[in-house]
């Protein structure tokens, strides 16, 4: 008999049963199938960002970032902001950029004491890709009080980079006209 082009390959149409033909090229697609799909399991897993490690991570570096500045190693403190990062401090005119704040702050760091803030609540934020993360979180200082600081971390080079960090003082709302008043008094166009 003759055989017969079905869906499945050729039917052999005298044989008591269905004899399917593998061509060549059909064993080569699914060796390319399978590893497309290998890879592209490879590459979904390692954007899996487990985190609750990832925020252990974050606050082991914030917290070692605080802990370099109160014993002065302007070394340990440093290396934990990446390259281009910026402080945004107290004062309005506080914008550094890293290699400015390290030079207005090494004086500080070369007299043994820089500065103290213990970080008492501290909320922490994982991008869904886990190379980036954001947090607020209250301090307490010796000489400013209950202050607040925000900022930005990215993950680089696997370790996490302090990109931003902004200090303020939170001022409660009743008494909040008259620090505006003072500031505009002491501050005239």
């Amino acid at each position: 008999m003759y055989p017969a082009l079905t869906a499945l390959g050729y039917l052999d149409v005298a044989a008591p049963r269905l004899s399917i033909v593998v061509y060549p090229w059909e064993k080569q697609m699914r060796t390319c199938v399978t590893a497309l799909v290998f890879l592209l399991a490879t590459a979904c897993a390692s954007t899996i960002v487990n985190r609750s490690v990832a925020t252990a991570d974050v606050n082991a570096v914030i917290d070692d970032w605080h802990r370099a500045a109160s014993q002065a190693d302007e070394t340990r403190y440093f290396d934990h902001m990446a390259p281009g990062a910026v402080f945004l401090g107290t004062d309005a005119t506080e914008r550094w950029e890293k290699a400015a704040f390290r030079d207005w702050a090494h004086p500080y760091f070369a007299k043994g004491k820089a500065w103290t803030f213990v970080p008492r609540d501290r909320h922490v934020y994982i991008s869904a890709r886990g190379d980036a993360a954001w947090f607020d979180e209250m301090l307490d200082s010796e000489s400013y009080g209950a202050c607040r600081g925000t900022g930005a971390l990215r993950h680089e080079n696997g370790a996490w980079k302090i990109s931003q960090y902004n200090l303020s003082i939170p001022i409660p709302n009743s008494l909040a006209k008259d620090f505006v008043q003072k500031i505009r008094e002491r501050v005239k166009p």
